[in-house]
C-alpha cells in the first residue's frame, strides 16, 4: 500500500483527512509539533484499518530542518497533504509583527519550503499528488483578516504555479479552498451555519477532489459562487464596504 503525508496532521480537517485516506487503504505519515499527541488515533488507525501509522516530529516554521525530515523519511510517500495553518485575530497582527510573521511564515514560507522539496522528487518520479489546504479569505483581501488572507492569497498563487509546471510530469495538484469550518481556530467566532461545515464535510470533498483529479476545490461548494460576486466588486466600491 501506499503512504500519504500528511503534514500538520493535529488540525481537525488533518484528522478527518488521515481516517478517509486509511479507510481506503493507504498508510500514514503523520507530521507535525508534539505529534505524539496523536498516539490514540495512530492506534485506532491501524487497528481499525490494518493500514501502517507513522508519527513524526515536524515544525514547518523551521525552514533549515526540511530538508534533513525529507531524507529521514525511509519511505517515501506517493501524496502529501499539507493542512499546517495559523490564525490570529487582525487587530493583534496589525500592532504585534511577530505574529504576522508567524502567520506568513506557517501559511506561505513554511508551505512553500516543504512543498518543494516534495514536488522535485513527485517531478522525478513522474507521478504523486499534492493538496494544498489554503483559504477563500485569500481571494480578496478584507480589513477583516488581510494579513492571513495575503499568506493564503500567496499559497494559492504558488499552487497555481505549481500546477502548471508538475501538469506534464503526472502529479495533480489541489488547491483547497474552505470557508468558514468549526475547528479549534474557529470556535470564538460566531459563523452562519449554512456557511459553515464540519471538518469531515471538508475532507470528504477533498478526499473525492483528489480522486478525481479536480484542481481547485471550494468547500462548501457555495463559497465558488459567494466569492466570484466579491473578487467582482469594482475596488471603488469594494473599499467602502464593512467585511
Amino acid at each position: 500500500m501506499n503512504y500519504v503525508l500528511i503534514i500538520g496532521a493535529k488540525s481537525d480537517i488533518a484528522k478527518e483527512l488521515a481516517r478517509i485516506y486509511a479507510m481506503n487503504n493507504f498508510n500514514l505519515i503523520l507530521a507535525g509539533r508534539e505529534i505524539n499527541s496523536l498516539n490514540d488515533l495512530s492506534q485506532d488507525l491501524k487497528i481499525r484499518y490494518k493500514i501502517d501509522v507513522q508519527l513524526v516530529e515536524f515544525n514547518i516554521t523551521d525552514f533549515e530542518s526540511h530538508e534533513s525530515f525529507f531524507n529521514d523519511l525511509i519511505i517515501k510517500p506517493v501524496g502529501i497533504i499539507l493542512s499546517a495553518g495559523f490564525m490570529t485575530d487582525q487587530k493583534v497582527c496589525e500592532i504585534d509583527f511577530d505574529k504576522s510573521l508567524n502567520t506568513i511564515n506557517v501559511n506561505y514560507v513554511g508551505a512553500v519550503s516543504i512543498l518543494n522539496i516534495f514536488a522535485n522528487l513527485f517531478e522525478q518520479n513522474k507521478n504523486g499528488f499534492i493538496i494544498g489546504i489554503s483559504s477563500v479569505a485569500g481571494d480578496r483581501g478584507r480589513k477583516a483578516n488581510y494579513i492571513y488572507g495575503s499568506a493564503k492569497a500567496g499559497f494559492s498563487a504558488y499552487l497555481s504555479g505549481l500546477r502548471n509546471r508538475l501538469y506534464k510530469s503526472n502529479v495533480h495538484v489541489l488547491t483547497v479552498k474552505p470557508g468558514f469550518v468549526y475547528t479549534k481556530m474557529t470556535e470564538h467566532l460566531n459563523l452562519p451555519e449554512k456557511l459553515t461545515a464540519q471538518p469531515d464535510e471538508i475532507a470528504k470533498d477533498i478526499f473525492h477532489a483528489q480522486q478525481i483529479n479536480i484542481d481547485v476545490l471550494y468547500s462548501k461548494w457555495l463559497w465558488k459562487y459567494i466569492m466570484l460576486i466579491i473578487k467582482h466588486i469594482p475596488e471603488t466600491i469594494f473599499k467602502k464596504l464593512n467585511i
